[in-house]
């Protein structure tokens, strides 16, 4: 990628935070926003992982930040905002893009320490991320969020126990924050992959071809039309089932 192209980017100049950017949807959108143009903040709990992202960002031309952290260790989540706003005075976009799939089992069977867990990264941890970022997305000219959810938060099925609820719980959180924004210049909306070629699909489907799904760079083109300045979608669930 030349520097011009880094320049005129859809998302030129501005600042991206993804979690879970180490694999999967989140790798394959902290590449395509920093060949937009973005310098991107790449938050997950697999340095490696996060290593290797950087690696094939910075070898295209772009610019990325890391922070290892796991979405439980709360504490570290609220010093985000604060540390961010130090270094880059505000934020454009976030893509809230980590989650955990829990046990397939019934809800009677389930551990509740696996019960807990799974809340704490699918609601807690991105309630804690909307707090400690929104004053620095109110700070940019056209603040971004894009939230990640899924179908089982509207299709619920046997079996899929906390994460099922969990997302519900999550586009509920986003749809009252979004409405608290109604009168600013950030815009906020949900976002379903559908099925889409990821670890966390072949666990919950392991019998499934992964060929016949579409890839994570597929639907990456979707997270830059929600995250770039034009955006005027608010309060949405965008559906690419």
């Amino acid at each position: 990628m030349s520097d011009t192209a880094t320049n005129t980017g859809a998302l030129a100049g501005r600042i991206a935070l993804i979690t879970g950017a180490s694999r999967g949807v989140g790798a394959a959108v902290a590449k395509r926003f920093a060949a937009e143009g973005a310098h991107v903040i790449l938050l997950a709990r697999t340095v490696g992982g996060l290593e290797d992202v950087d690696d094939a960002i910075k070898a295209a031309g772009g610019e990325a930040t890391l922070v290892p952290c796991d979405l439980t260790e709360f504490e570290r989540i609220d010093t985000l905002g604060p540390a961010l706003l130090e270094r880059f005075d505000k934020l454009d976009i976030l893509v809230g893009n980590a989650g955990t799939l829990g046990e397939m089992t019934p809800l009677t069977h389930y551990d509740a320490k696996a019960w807990h867990n799974v809340f704490d990264v699918n609601v807690h941890a991105n309630w804690r991320l909307i707090r400690t970022l929104d004053p620095l997305l109110r700070r940019s000219d056209a603040g971004r969020a894009i939230m990640v959810t899924s179908g089982a938060a509207a299709n619920p099925r046997a079996f899929w126990g906390a994460y099922a609820v969990t997302k519900a719980a999550l586009e509920t959180l986003v749809h009252v924050w979004a409405s608290e924004l109604a009168d600013t210049d950030v815009r906020v909306n949900l976002l379903n992959p559908g099925a889409t070629r990821t670890g966390m699909r072949a666990a919950a489907f392991p019998g499934e071809d992964p060929q016949t799904l579409k890839t994570p760079e597929d639907i990456a083109g979707t997270f830059v039309d929600l995250a770039s300045p034009e955006c005027t979608r608010h309060g949405e669930l965008i559906d690419l089932t």
